[in-house]
C-alpha cells in the first residue's frame, strides 16, 4: 500500500529555481522533466531504504512538497523520512531575516529580488554529501563524475525496485567502511579517493566522528574538524559546510602561493576588492549584511553565476 503526505517549507521558498543547478542533482535525474514527473530518490528510513517522489506546489509564499512512496509508512517512519527530506530541500531553513538585512547590499540586494525564494539543495546526510564531494574533486566533466558516484551506489548501496524502476540507494557508512579501495578504483575514482571515502566511513562507524555532532557544530569547529579528515581539504570542508541544515557559514582565508583561493577570493572580487590585499576586517565589513546567513547568501551568488554562465553559452 502506498503512502502520501505533505512537507511544508518555511517561506519564501521557490524550489523550481533549483532546477537550473545541475550540481544539485544526481546521475539519474533530468531537471528538465522533474517539473512534471517529480523528484525521485531513495531515502534512508530506519534500517531500510524507501523510494520517495516529491512534487513542489510552486507557491513561494506557501511552499509545500507533496511526497509519495509506493511503500506503506507509519507516522514514525514518515518523521524519519522527513528529517532527510528537510535537509535535501532546505524546508527548515528560515532565510527571511536575510531579506531584511541585505536589502541594500550592493551585490545581494538585487539578487534577493530576482531569485526570490531560493534555498539550496543538498543530500540526505553529511556522508552522502562527503562521498559526492570526494568523488567529484578535480573532475571538470561533471556527468562523468556523477556516473562514478552512481556506480558506487550500484555496487555498495541497496537496490530498490518499484513500479518498474530500479534505483540504487546511497550506501551508508557501514556499507563502505570495509570496502576495498581497488574495487572502488574500478568504478572510476582514483585509488586515493577510494581510501578517503572508506576512511571517512570508518570514522563514522567507529564513533570517532558523529554525523549529528558535525551537523550541529559551529561553522568554525566544523571547518577545523573536517579539515583534519584525510582527503577533506580546505575547499571540500568549506563546501560541505554550506550543505548543512543551517544558514550560517565561515569563509576562512586560504592562501596558496601568496594568492587567496576559494570562495573567499570569489566573494572579495564580487565586491570589487583585491583578494591579495583585503584584510579580515575589510572582508567582514563586505559581508556584514550576511551575518548568520552566510551559507544562504552565497547560494544566491552561486545561482546567479550559473545562470550567467548558461546565458553566455547560449549566446556563444
Amino acid at each position: 500500500m502506498s503512502t502520501s503526505w505533505t512537507l511544508p517549507s518555511i517561506p519564501p521558498h521557490d524550489w523550481f529555481l533549483c532546477l537550473d543547478v545541475e550540481q544539485y542533482f544526481d546521475h539519474e535525474h533530468n531537471p528538465e522533466t522533474i517539473f512534471e514527473e517529480g523528484f525521485t530518490r531513495p531515502i534512508p528510513v530506519g534500517d531500510r531504504e524507501v523510494l520517495i517522489t516529491a512534487f513542489f506546489n510552486g507557491d513561494p509564499g506557501q511552499p509545500e512538497f507533496q511526497l509519495e512512496s509506493p511503500e506503506s509508512l507509519d507516522k514514525s517512519e514518515i518523521e524519519v523520512a522527513n528529517k532527510s527530506l528537510a535537509r535535501i530541500f532546505g524546508t527548515n531553513l528560515d532565510v527571511r531575516p536575510l531579506y531584511d538585512q541585505a536589502v541594500d547590499d550592493p551585490v545581494l540586494g538585487s539578487l534577493l529580488t530576482e531569485l526570490y525564494g531560493l534555498k539550496r539543495m543538498s543530500r540526505a546526510n553529511l556522508f552522502e554529501d562527503a562521498l559526492n564531494r570526494i568523488v567529484q574533486m578535480r573532475l571538470s566533466h561533471k556527468p562523468t563524475a556523477k556516473k562514478m558516484v552512481y556506480k558506487i551506489r550500484e555496487n555498495y548501496g541497496t537496490l530498490i525496485t518499484s513500479n518498474g524502476q530500479s534505483i540504487p540507494a546511497w550506501p551508508r557508512p557501514y556499507q563502505l567502511a570495509k570496502a576495498n579501495p581497488a574495487h572502488i578504483r574500478k568504478m572510476g575514482p582514483t585509488l586515493r579517493k577510494g581510501e578517503y571515502i572508506i576512511g571517512f566511513a570508518d570514522d563514522l562507524v567507529s564513533g570517532r566522528m558523529d554525523m549529528e555532532e558535525l551537523e550541529q557544530m559551529s561553522p568554525y569547529d566544523f571547518y577545523d574538524t573536517m579539515t583534519d579528515v584525510r582527503g577533506i581539504g580546505p575547499t571540500s570542508a568549506q563546501q560541505l559546510m554550506l550543505f548543512r541544515d543551517r544558514t550560517d557559514a565561515y569563509f576562512p582565508s586560504h592562501i596558496v602561493k601568496k594568492r587567496e583561493k576559494g570562495l573567499r577570493r570569489w566573494i572579495i572580487l564580487s565586491y570589487g576588492g583585491d583578494p591579495e590585499k583585503t584584510s579580515e576586517d575589510t572582508f567582514q565589513n563586505m559581508i556584514k549584511n550576511w551575518k548568520g546567513y552566510e551559507a544562504a547568501a552565497l547560494e544566491f551568488m552561486f545561482l546567479n553565476y550559473v545562470l550567467g554562465k548558461k546565458e553566455r553559452e547560449n549566446r556563444g
